[in-house]
């Protein structure tokens, strides 16, 4: 049957996001459209779907071992009002993997230095979007196969001594929530000086809503009785560009870390591939097994 489902920010078909034996395509999700065009300049055979509010829709395939793995880019916008609106289309559309691919600022400046990696392990919601999908006291987690398919990664690509995994603060401001401005400057700072000392990494805009709507998906799935191979799975790889209010990483150095940033995304989706097809292929969970160190 035809899927129904009529995107209204992407412009892109149900037919677009199938591949990799029923899983669906890789999708990477930068912040900006310049960073998903950038990252499709690594892609093979691309294929581009324009659309007027700047979400293009990059396809293309990786090559591992030998294999064609389908994947795409697409800009997920700023905030998490932006990505509510724009991962709500991919999934309707057939998109089950899904990887933050973005920027942040450190909140631990001892440890998260300029220029580092942050896995993504959960996410503080302190924004509005998500409260219309689950109260405050859910989590938003990423997906532990992400997680684990990320330090695979980061190992092979030898980053380890740059790559750091952990929570991270998501919010709906950028210059009062973490740059001071406006008139509750004094709380806002009381806040983020609250969160370093609860060991949280990092700051940014958009994992919340990537999780907690991944989660929900997934239960969805679950529920029509879809195998765990095509579940939804997510997870967020940020480069560290500041360590607010007032130290920024240089051109220099900002395209050092995007260099890293775009080898350890296609890396992590290359592990997370061999995840997946070894489930698919009826071998329960045993590449799972094995990242995850149990017999």
């Amino acid at each position: 049957m035809q899927n129904p489902f009529k995107p209204m920010h992407v412009s892109a078909t149900h037919e677009d996001f199938v591949g990799n034996n029923g899983i669906g395509r890789y999708l990477l999700l930068p912040g900006s459209d310049g960073r998903a065009k950038g990252i499709a300049e690594g892609f093979e055979n691309l294929e581009v779907r324009h659309h007027p509010r700047g979400h293009n829709v990059y396809l293309g395939t990786l090559n591992h071992k030998g294999q064609k793995l389908d994947v795409a880019s697409v800009s997920s916008g700023m905030g998490c009002p932006s990505m509510e609106i724009i991962l709500h289309e991919l999934f309707n559309l057939g998109a089950r993997r899904f990887l933050r691919v973005g920027t942040a600022g450190s909140l631990q400046p001892q440890q998260v230095k300029l220029g580092d990696l942050v896995n993504v392990q959960a996410s503080v919601r302190d924004e509005n979007t998500t409260t219309h999908y689950a109260p405050l006291s859910v989590p938003a987690v990423a997906s532990i196969e992400v997680i684990l398919s990320v330090l695979k990664a980061a190992e092979k690509l030898k980053l380890t001594d740059v790559i750091h995994t952990g929570v991270v603060h998501c919010k709906s401001s950028f210059y009062a929530r973490e740059f001071s401005a406006g008139p509750q400057a004094s709380e806002n700072d009381a806040f983020l000086a609250l969160l370093t000392e609860c060991d949280v990494l990092a700051s940014e805009m958009e994992t919340a809503a990537l999780f907690i709507q991944s989660q929900i998906y997934n239960h969805q799935l679950m529920q029509q009785g879809t195998g765990p191979a095509f579940r939804v799975l997510s997870g967020a790889i940020l480069g560290i560009l500041a360590i607010p209010p007032d130290l920024f990483i240089t051109k220099e150095e900002e395209k050092a870390t995007t260099e890293k940033l775009l080898q350890l995304a296609f890396e992590s989706i290359k592990s997370l591939a061999e995840i997946d097809f070894s489930s698919a292929s009826g071998i329960k969970n045993q590449a799972f097994r094995q990242y995850a160190g149990v017999s």
